[in-house]
């Protein structure tokens, strides 16, 4: 445990602070992110390499900071990362397909991005075995993506963000445009299945209804998560980006943003401008802050305004989340680097040990600081804020 210099937060008034000092932030998470791991694939606590999501998006997020910056050291961290997975033939180090899992898809976007910068055949062909996992990928009966083979019949916000967004950005690179109704679709699938009557969106859904975390009558999990919430907008922001200004499905993802930001925006809790693990229940005994969903939520509103599916008024509300976990959230510990405070190691439904999705599962998971789940949103908050 690296030691926090007792009760000192990291000092941020909450005031609107400029452009750069966003940047400045995030340059300042990511050293202090190469000093906790000098080794990229060490980032989620793994003890032995494995290609997963939160490396590659930490990835993505060093590769962006360094098209922000200019600053080879990122691309640098980024690359030792990638040419460790990435074999000359292009073969994924602990990759399966067989597995069909949507978090092992998320690693394209960081390979896209990477392969612009420094064009290698092996990524290409990397790039090509995850494409070829969505050929293959189950479906639910109306076309959407299991998030598992081992979950059966169901979709969760979080393969939205995972697959879906590789599936977007691969469709823009190939090009693929035949590919973009079917991007779309993803998302109305689990618009029309999990919205709830509060403009929210319950964590998963089961076609089946078979789990026993699954409403009988609509299949639903049984709350909002704000994680998922947070992959759920993070994903429209980044498939809009990539998805042609003319595609027909295109105003009914920008509606869906819409409503979910704004529906965010009257569960905020209005002190410190941040939202709570379980975000519609934030007056229920033991909720908390929880840091990464909050990051997630700035950097979608910050980059909803940059491609112009926002309007300006959120470039504001964005900069506010970021200052309050500069205020609140953002320690700085003994040997002088910064760490993001209370975290959500993981959430999920199902599973063995079993995951019901209930309010009391939700605030009882692990807490801990310097997730990649929140450090790399928070990164790309500060890229994208820097940006408008």
């Amino acid at each position: 445990m690296r030691k926090y210099l007792t009760c000192i937060l990291f000092a941020f008034a909450l005031v609107a602070c400029s452009q750069n000092e966003y940047l400045q932030l995030a340059q300042d998470i990511a050293q202090s992110e190469m000093k906790h791991h000098p080794q990229m694939w060490t980032c989620d606590g793994a003890s032995k390499p494995k290609w997963e999501y939160t490396p590659t998006l930490m990835g993505r997020a060093f590769v962006e900071l360094y098209d922000a910056t200019h600053d080879t050291a990122y691309l640098n961290h980024a690359q030792r990362f990638a040419d460790q997975f990435i074999g000359e033939d292009g073969t994924i180090l602990t990759y399966k397909k067989s597995l069909y899992n949507m978090d092992r898809i998320q690693g394209g976007n960081f390979l896209i991005l990477l392969n612009k910068i420094n064009p290698q055949p092996q990524y290409v062909t990397a790039i090509e075995t995850l494409r070829n996992q969505l050929r293959e990928q189950p479906r639910t009966t109306e076309g959407g993506f299991w998030h598992k083979q081992v979950y059966e019949h169901q979709m969760w916000l979080d393969g939205l963000f995972t697959g879906t967004t590789f599936y977007a950005r691969y469709a823009a690179w190939k090009p693929e445009p035949e590919a973009w109704s079917d991007v779309a679709r993803q998302f109305l699938i689990v618009d029309q299945h999990t919205r709830k009557a509060n403009g929210l969106n319950h964590h998963g859904w089961d076609e089946s209804r078979q789990m026993a975390w699954s409403n009988p009558e609509t299949g639903c999990s049984a709350e909002t998560w704000g994680r998922a919430e947070g992959w759920y907008v993070m994903a429209l922001v980044d498939v809009l980006e990539s998805m042609p200004t003319d595609q027909l499905e295109r105003p009914e993802l920008i509606a869906i943003l819409h409503r979910v930001i704004d529906a965010l925006l009257t569960v905020q809790d209005q002190e410190t401008g941040l939202w709570y693990q379980v975000p519609d229940k934030g007056d229920l005994e033991g909720n908390y802050l929880e840091s990464t969903c909050s990051a997630m939520y700035a950097y979608a509103m910050a980059k909803g305004v940059r491609i112009g599916v926002l309007d300006e008024r959120y470039k504001m509300e964005a900069k506010r989340v970021l200052d309050g976990l500069r205020a609140h959230k953002i320690v700085r510990n003994e040997d002088g680097t910064l760490s993001l405070i209370d975290c959500c190691a993981v959430a999920g439904l199902g599973g063995n040990p079993f995951r019901d999705g209930t309010y009391d599962y939700y605030i009882h998971e692990h807490i801990r600081p310097d997730d990649p789940k929140g450090i790399a949103p928070l990164i790309l908050a500060c890229i994208e804020v820097a940006k408008i």
